[in-house]
């Protein structure tokens, strides 16, 4: 126990400096309908709103909640099938907000082709009012992997270049992807080409199971930042002006500091890129948030 406790110790000290506190207050998801998070979106419209989905075998719904946790209500996908939702996230493009569903789990490499669901964010409900109905994807971006198929738990949009990015979870070590932003698909199933590697290892000794997967993915507005979470954590990786993200993701990340909680696969940051917020699989979980060292505490 002694000589864990120093390893902790030592690894601690040489973690880069993130920039983002961990916030103390923990707010938990209420309701029900929320499980098994696998997938969390800031809404561009209204940071206060975060969407979120469940993993495989729920229904295809959407489900909005507030940073404080309070349950907004859900929208369900019209003839969609939730097969293994991954994850989640929202983007701006020509002046519309949008959110987009990573239908890539694959948890044995059986699937030859997944899919990525992109629909209109939906009008977010008045006070006192939940969210209720059903909506229709904008548009649905079949593809595969260009070296056979990979399960894929983290998935995000980087609006500056019009690319999707994707990391491998069971790869080692996680393998980088990416995918054009294509609204209006007409060529068929697309494929993701590989663009490089990455690293997301635990910096301290621990005992965390697969605490070296990515299980989740975002990227900054500006496309200057990417967040990866896994078991352990949250690992930032910077990007230059006019960088490759084959070049972001093959650097050592910053590590923020451990999230502690139990099977975090879900992460978003916020529009204005000041804050970042994780949460875990499993009934009314907490909502972690990391704020910028250098603004403002949240209302």
């Amino acid at each position: 126990m002694k000589t864990v406790g120093i390893t902790w110790w030592l690894a601690l000290a040489v973690l880069p400096a993130s920039g983002f506190d961990l916030a103390k207050e923990r707010p938990r998801i209420q309701g029900e309908g929320i499980t098994e998070a696998s997938g969390l979106a800031v809404s561009p419209r209204d940071g206060r709103f975060l969407w979120i989905i469940d993993d495989s075998g729920a229904k295809p719904e959407i489900h909005l909640i507030q940073t404080d946790g309070t349950n907004r209500g859900a929208i369900r996908l019209k003839d969609v099938k939730n097969k293994d939702w991954e994850d989640l996230d929202s983007f701006t493009l020509d002046g519309k907000s949008y959110l987009l569903v990573a239908d890539t789990g694959d948890n044995d490499y059986k699937r030859e082709s997944v899919t990525l669901w992109i629909l209109r964010e939906p009008d977010l409900p008045k006070t006192g009012a939940n969210l209720d109905g059903s909506v229709i994807p904008r548009s649905k971006i079949q593809f595969r992997f260009e070296d056979g198929p990979r399960d894929c738990e983290s998935v995000a949009v980087d609006e500056k270049s019009g690319k999707i990015i994707l990391i491998s979870k069971r790869t080692k070590p996680p393998q980088v992807y990416e995918l054009p932003l294509a609204l209006n698909n007409k060529r068929g199933t697309l494929v993701a080409r590989k663009i490089g590697n990455t690293q997301v290892k635990c910096p301290v000794a621990s005992l965390i199971p697969f605490r070296n997967q990515p299980t989740g993915l975002d990227i900054s507005v500006d496309g200057s930042m990417a967040a990866a979470i896994t078991y352990y954590g949250v690992f930032l990786f910077s990007r230059k002006p006019a960088e490759s993200w084959a070049d972001a993701f093959s650097r050592q990340p910053t590590v923020l500091a451990a999230h502690h909680l139990p099977q975090a696969e879900s992460v978003a940051i916020s529009k204005d890129g000041r804050s970042i917020f994780a949460v875990s699989e499993g009934k009314n979980s907490a909502i972690v948030r990391y704020q910028d060292a250098t603004s403002a505490p949240p209302p």
